[in-house]
C-alpha cells in the first residue's frame, strides 16, 4: 500500500487561519469545503474544551491545596516534556513526597507577568511559562521547577526569564535538565533540596514579597547621538563591516566596529551569558563586554548597536542577552540600540533615513562583491599578497566614496572592482578544489568564530567560496511573504518585504550584470530561485535560524561548480542541524558528486577534530578532481 508522507506548515493562531490552511491543502486532495470547514471547527472547539478542562483542573487543585494546607509544584517545560519517555517519571517522583504537581498551562491563565521583560517574549509557549511564574510568586504554597533540554538554545532565554520573575519576589527557582540519562538520582536530590528549603522557609516564616521583574529600557536619544556617544557594534564579517564605520560616521553616528573577536571575548561571554545559549551569542556578547570592561570607553557616553531579525532564534534575543550582561556588570545605564525592520524596538536617536539605509545597503553590496572577487583569485595569485593589496586599494577608495553614497559612483565602482579582479594576473593552469562555506550566519562569516576557515582552506590548497551576506536578509524578506500566504500573517507586511527584495535586487543590478558576463565569476543568486531549489527537500515553513535558506545555499553551490561544502554550525543549534546536517544524506542521493561535511563550533570544540574532518573532506575533493 502506497503511503504519502506530508509535512505541511499550519498556523494555530486562530480558528479562521487554521481552517484557511486546511482548505488550501485538502481541497486539492478531493475533500469538499464543507467537510474541511466542519472538521476544522469541531477540532478547534474540542481543543479549546481540552484547554479549558486543564485550567479547571488547575483551579481545582489550587483549592485542594488551600483546604488541606499541602504544597504544590508547578512543573513547567516544553510541550514534549509531558512524554514519560522524556521526563523519566519526574512528576511521579515529586508526588511520592506528598506534593501536588501542576502543569504550567493549568495555572498560567491566572498570572500576568510584568512587562516589558528583558527577554523577547515572542511565542505562546514563552508567555505561558512567564505567566505561570508570575502566578507562582503570589502563592506561598507553590514553587516552580522548570524542565529544559540539553542543546535547546531558546531554553536559555526562557530559563533566564522565569528565574528573573521568581527571584525578584524571593521565590526559589529550580531548573532540571532533561536529556537521555534515565537515572533520577540527580533530579531526586534537587527536588528534595527544594522541598527542604520550602520547609525551612515556612518554619522561619519567610514570606514572598511580590516585586516587579519588568525591565526599564534605556532609550538611545537624539541628544546622545548629537553629543557623540560612542556606539559599539560587534564584528561579524570583516570584509563587510569595514565599510559600516565610514558609512555610519557620515550619517552622524559615532560607530566603532569592534576588532576584539578572539578567544578572550568568548571567555568573557561565558562569564556573562547563560552557558546554554549558543556559541554566536557568547561571541557577540563577549565582544561587547570585553570592550566595555577594557577601560577604553566612557561608560556614561557609550551605547551598543545590535541587529534583531524578528525570527524565532537567538538573533532576536541577542538584545536580551546583552542587557542581562550589562545588568550583571553594573552597566545598566548603557543603551542597547536595536536595528530591525520588524518593529521590535525603536529609539529616537536612530532614524532610518534614506541616506542611512542607502549607505548600509551599499556597504553590504560592496562587501559581497569584494568577498566574491578576493576569494576567487587569491588562491591562484602569481605574486603572494597581490590579491590582498588590490582588495586594500579598493577598501580605501570605497570607504571614501561611501561618505557621499552617490549611486552613479557606486555603480561605476562595482564595474571597476569586478573588472580589476577579472583581469587580475593569476595562474590560469592551476586547478584547486572549490569549497563552499555555509551555515549559521555569524559562524559562517566571522573568522574568529570559525577558526579562520577561509585561511585554513587556502593553506590546504583549496579555493573558498562564501555566498553573499545580503542574501540572508533577502531570505528574511521572503519569509514574510510565506507567512502571509500560508500562516495568516499580514499581507501589508508581505508587500513591504516584496518591495524590499525588488529594491535590493535593483541596487545589485550592476553587480549581477557584471558577474554574469565575467570570465571568472559565477552569477549572483536569486532569492526566488533559491526557494525553488530548497522546496523539494525542506518546507519553506522552516524559518527559524537559517531555515530553508541553508539547504538552498548548499544546492546553489553544488549547481554552480562547488560540490565540496563545509557546513558551519554552533554545537547543538537545533534549527541548523535539522536543515543543515539533517539534509546531507538527501543531498548526496540527489547530487552524487556532493562532498559535504558538517563542523560544530563551540567554546569547547576540538580544533584538531575540526581540522581532521575538513582535511578528510579535502582529500575526497582532490580525488574527485582527479577522477
Amino acid at each position: 500500500m502506497d503511503i504519502v508522507y506530508e509535512n505541511p506548515f499550519f498556523s494555530f493562531e486562530s480558528k479562521d487561519i487554521i481552517t484557511e490552511g486546511l482548505l488550501r491543502h485538502f481541497l486539492a486532495k478531493g475533500m469538499t469545503e464543507e467537510e474541511i470547514t466542519s472538521a476544522s471547527h469541531k477540532a478547534w472547539d474540542e481543543m479549546m474544551n481540552y484547554k479549558d478542562d486543564i485550567r479547571k483542573k488547575g483551579e481545582e487543585t489550587l483549592e485542594y491545596l488551600e483546604e488541606t494546607g499541602r504544597t504544590g509544584i508547578v512543573l513547567a517545560g516544553r510541550p514534549y516534556h509531558i512524554d514519560p519517555e522524556i521526563h523519566h517519571g519526574i512528576p511521579d517522583m515529586i508526588t511520592s513526597y506528598g506534593v501536588a504537581v501542576l502543569t504550567e498551562d493549568s495555572i498560567s491563565h491566572l498570572g500576568n507577568v510584568d512587562r516589558p521583560m528583558i527577554v523577547v517574549d515572542q511565542w505562546m509557549y514563552h508567555t505561558r511559562l512567564y505567566n505561570a511564574a508570575a502566578f507562582v510568586r503570589t502563592k506561598e504554597n507553590l514553587e516552580l521547577i522548570q524542565l529544559n533540554s540539553f542543546g535547546c538554545g531558546l531554553d536559555a532565554v526562557t530559563t533566564d526569564g522565569v528565574a528573573d520573575i521568581l527571584t525578584a519576589s524571593n521565590k526559589i527557582y529550580t531548573c532540571l535538565k532533561i536529556d537521555e540519562v534515565n537515572s533520577l538520582g540527580a533530579a531526586r536530590i534537587r527536588v528534595r533540596s527544594l522541598l527542604s528549603a520550602m520547609k525551612d522557609r515556612k518554619k522561619n516564616n519567610v514570606k514572598t514579597e511580590i516585586k516587579s521583574a519588568a525591565h526599564n529600557r534605556v532609550i538611545f536619544t537624539e541628544e546622545m547621538r548629537d553629543t557623540g556617544y560612542t556606539i559599539l557594534a560587534p564584528q561579524m564579517s570583516p570584509i563587510h563591516f569595514q565599510f559600516l564605520e565610514p558609512a555610519l560616521h557620515s550619517e552622524g553616528y559615532n560607530v566603532v566596529v569592534l576588532d576584539n573577536d578572539g578567544r578572550q571575548s568568548v571567555d568573557v561571554g561565558l562569564k556573562y551569558v547563560n552557558n546554554d545559549a549558543c556559541y554566536p551569542s557568547l561571541c557577540v556578547v563577549g565582544q561587547i563586554m570585553d570592550a566595555l570592561l577594557s577601560g577604553k570607553y566612557d561608560l556614561n557616553r557609550t551605547a551598543v548597536l545590535i541587529t534583531q531579525t524578528g525570527g524565532g532564534c537567538r538573533a532576536t534575543n541577542y538584545i536580551g542577552f546583552i542587557r542581562r550582561a550589562l545588568k550583571k556588570a553594573g552597566m545598566e545605564q548603557i543603551p542597547v540600540v536595536s536595528i530591525n525592520a520588524s518593529g521590535l524596538e525603536s529609539n529616537p536617536g536612530l532614524k532610518y533615513t534614506y541616506g542611512l539605509i542607502k549607505k548600509i545597503l551599499q556597504s553590504l553590496i560592496y562587501g559581497d562583491v569584494l568577498m566574491r572577487c578576493l576569494y576567487r583569485v587569491r588562491p591562484y595569485e602569481l605574486t603572494k599578497g597581490s590579491a590582498n593589496e588590490l582588495h586594500d586599494k579598493w577598501v580605501k577608495l570605497l570607504s571614501e566614496d561611501l561618505k557621499k553614497g552617490s549611486w552613479r559612483k557606486f555603480n561605476k565602482n562595482i564595474k571597476a572592482i569586478i573588472n580589476d579582479f577579472d583581469t587580475f594576473p593569476i595562474d590560469e593552469n592551476l586547478k584547486k578544489p572549490r569549497v563552499g562555506i555555509v551555515g549559521e550566519i555569524l559562524v559562517k562569516y566571522a573568522p574568529a568564530a570559525n577558526n579562520y576557515l577561509v585561511d585554513l582552506l587556502e593553506a590546504e590548497g583549496a579555493e573558498a567560496v562564501c555566498p553573499d551576506l545580503i542574501d540572508f536578509f533577502m531570505y528574511t524578506c521572503y519569509d514574510a511573504m510565506y507567512k502571509a500566504d500560508y500562516l495568516g500573517k499580514s499581507k501589508k507586511e508581505a508587500k513591504y518585504n516584496k518591495l524590499a527584495i525588488k529594491i535590493i535586487d535593483f541596487c545589485r543590478k550592476t553587480a549581477r550584470k557584471e558577474f554574469a558576463k565575467s570570465k571568472r565569476f559565477t552569477h549572483m543568486a536569486d532569492i526566488y530561485e533559491l526557494a525553488k531549489l530548497a522546496e523539494p527537500i525542506v518546507s519553506i515553513g522552516n524559518m527559524t535560524g537559517e531555515g530553508w535558506f541553508l539547504t538552498a545555499e548548499m544546492i546553489e553551490l553544488i549547481n554552480t561548480g562547488t560540490p565540496n561544502i563545509v557546513c558551519c554550525q554552533p554545537f547543538a543549534c537545533l534549527p541548523n542541524h535539522i536543515v543543515g546536517k539533517g539534509v546531507i544524506k538527501e543531498l548526496r542521493l540527489r547530487y552524487p558528486k556532493s562532498n559535504i561535511v558538517a563542523i560544530d563550533y563551540d567554546p569547547g570544540a576540538s580544533e584538531v577534530n575540526q581540522l581532521n574532518r575538513i582535511k578528510l573532506m579535502l582529500s575526497t575533493a582532490n580525488k574527485n578532481m582527479e577522477a
